[in-house]
């Protein structure tokens, strides 16, 4: 999270003068518009010659690739709300860059990162095509999946998915009860101009 929090950085501080950041922030929104559905066969194509199919490492991948490029145009958004007069400021007390993101943009965005966190956990907690087709025994499956097992061909066992889905939904609660403060500041900061 701290290195696509640095490009969010990157983009909003130097973009203006770079050409090579702006047409990275371009790549980034070019991602949001590619869906993960429209991509499975050449991601498939790569898992398989990488030989990663059926590990871990199948899902983890593609997951954080697809999770990135809306976790730096959230964080980008926050970063932009922080006042310009605040950078300027610690520039005028002789702070780098490197002090400037790790002192004063990055407490200022600590409800988007939180809120960045929520989002990707639970599209990844949630995640079934993935899965699906990048892992094949029993013992690999996510729990949407695995619920998915619990259907069989003429009856379901609705007691067992109910219990289930119950399990599955407890962990994400939990995060929310622990960070809902946080998450709704991170929600509602950018409806304030």
């Amino acid at each position: 999270m701290t290195k696509i929090f640095m490009a969010a950085f990157a983009i909003v501080r130097g973009g203006a003068n770079s050409w090579f950041l702006r047409s990275v922030n371009s790549l980034f929104l070019m991602g949001l518009a590619i869906p993960l559905q429209a991509t499975i066969i050449p991601v498939y194509l790569i898992i398989i010659s990488l030989q990663l199919y059926d590990t871990l490492l199948a899902i983890i991948l593609p997951s954080i690739a697809f999770a990135i490029p809306l976790s730096v145009l959230v964080l980008a958004n926050f970063i932009r709300d922080v006042p310009a007069e605040l950078f300027d400021s610690m520039r005028v007390d002789g702070a780098s860059e490197w002090a400037m993101l790790w002192r004063l943009a990055f407490p200022l965005t600590k409800p988007a990162l939180l809120t960045v966190t929520i989002y990707n956990a639970l599209t990844i907690w949630n995640g079934f095509l993935l899965p699906l087709v990048l892992t094949q025994t029993p013992n690999k499956r996510t729990l949407p999946l695995a619920l998915w097992t619990f259907q069989g061909q003429y009856s379901v066992n609705i007691p067992a998915v109910l219990a289930s889905v119950l399990l599955t939904t407890l962990p994400i609660l939990l995060l929310y009860i622990i960070g809902r403060r946080q998450m709704v500041s991170g929600l509602s900061a950018g409806f304030s101009k």
